[in-house]
């Protein structure tokens, strides 16, 4: 018996050694577990904690409104614990493309005019909008579709503009609710314009018919151009007759004398936009402004620009960039509306008290509520010259508007050509 419980003893004793050192292997690597996790927050931690960035914006507004979005950008910068500046910068496509691949170009780009859009993201030089940035429904259709591309945005818009009918008030008490009665009363008082600008010209075009490239469901086709369809050739008999039947002009008007003529009471209606009104506010002329009129019963539509706001896919803050450009595109609307009469195209800031009680920006902004988008694709600055020439031709009597329209449409084509 005594030697089975002497073995029986020395069998507890190694059993106890036994699980004294197992729990002790236990605990160790427990010990090692907890460390390994408190050492991955510690590191999920420091990567939240950013380092403050430094974020460059150009501006190709006017000094004012750039010294207000500054303002506006520095209480974001505060909030965030980062820095702004906010530039001026009047360069042209190439400087900036030439810049942002040299890492020396802006992190985002603020008030450029829309149209310029289709170059930039062509070069690669456009991040598209992040999901949950904007809401569209927050903005007017149209500014929405000038800041897409292909059915994909790629800036936000800003503010609106485009033009309608300005008329002078001791010579007109009603203004001209159809292109009759804006002949009627051309006749009476005068009209002019800047006539062989297309930009202001296509209106006419337009509200026949004619359209620049054919939208086919967000995606402008350049190889469907429709400046010489039966409206478009309708619309250039139009403006041709302004110089010719109707004699309201010559045909080598330019906007600088046709505004001068309203400014000076010649005149009692002129075309043009936003960018005239505090210069007939300081020279004391009695007007206000009215959208185009109907033709057929129906809006005539105009081309609209938008400013566009949009992120540089060379910024290395991208998600930063973001984020400061959604605080400026909700806090910078009415600001520009103040300072340099520029037309929201956030609804919210449209119903504005202060914005719906403007009587001559309202005008601009139910005109915008018809007006077309100037295309934003490559293709438009092929565009430009032909159709101006087409414009003076018709209106010197040099070509008829048939062959004035074909010969416009064939010079777009071969100009498109070229870019490829």
């Amino acid at each position: 018996m005594k030697k089975y419980t002497k073995i029986f003893a020395i069998l507890t004793a190694v059993v106890l050694l036994l699980s004294v050192a197992l729990t002790g292997c236990g605990s160790s690597k427990t010990n090692e577990s907890k460390s390994s996790d408190n050492s991955s927050n510690n590191t999920a931690q420091t990567q939240q904690k950013k380092e403050p960035v430094e974020l460059t914006v150009w501006s190709h507004l006017t000094d004012p409104e750039i010294a207000k979005v500054q303002e506006i950008a520095n209480k974001w910068a505060q909030e965030t614990g980062n820095k702004v500046k906010v530039l001026a910068d009047q360069s042209d496509f190439q400087a900036f493309s030439t810049a942002a691949q040299s890492g020396k170009g802006p992190d985002i780009m603020f008030g450029l005019p829309h149209d310029n859009l289709g170059t930039f993201q062509k070069a690669g030089l456009l991040a598209e909008v992040p999901d949950g940035v904007i809401n569209k429904s927050d903005y007017v259709p149209m500014s929405i579709d000038a800041v897409s591309y292909d059915g994909k945005m790629y800036a936000i818009p800003l503010s609106m503009e485009t033009y309608g009918l300005f008329y002078n008030t001791s010579k007109i008490q009603t203004p001209p609710a159809t292109l009759d009665d804006l002949i009627k009363l051309g006749q009476q008082v005068g009209f002019q314009y800047d006539i062989n600008n297309f930009y202001y010209s296509f209106a006419f075009m337009a509200a026949y018919g004619g359209y620049v490239f054919k939208n086919n469901g967000g995606a402008l086709d350049p190889n469907d151009i429709g400046l010489n369809n039966d409206g478009a050739k309708k619309g250039l008999s139009l403006i041709r007759d302004f110089v010719k039947t109707y004699k309201f002009m010559t045909a080598d008007i330019k906007g600088d004398i046709a505004k001068g003529n309203f400014q000076n009471g010649k005149i009692g209606l002129y075309i043009s936009g936003p960018w005239d009104v505090d210069g007939f506010k300081k020279a004391n002329v009695p007007f206000k402004v009215a959208p185009l009129p109907t033709v057929d019963g129906k809006p005539m539509p105009s081309f609209a620009g938008v400013q566009a706001a949009f992120v540089s896919a060379n910024s290395k803050h991208q998600q930063e960039a973001w984020d400061l450009l959604k605080y400026l595109a909700q806090n910078t609307a009415l600001p520009l509306f103040e300072t340099g009469n520029r037309i929201p195209v956030l609804n919210s800031v449209l119903n504005n008290d202060e914005v719906k009680n403007n009587d001559i920006l309202n005008a601009f902004a139910e005109q915008a509520k018809n007006a077309i988008p100037m295309p934003n694709i490559p293709a438009m600055t092929a565009v430009w010259t032909p159709a101006g020439n087409a414009l003076q031709l018709v209106t010197s009597g040099k070509a008829t508007p048939d062959k004035a329209a074909d010969d416009m449409v064939n010079q777009i084509k071969q100009g498109i050509a070229t870019q490829q």
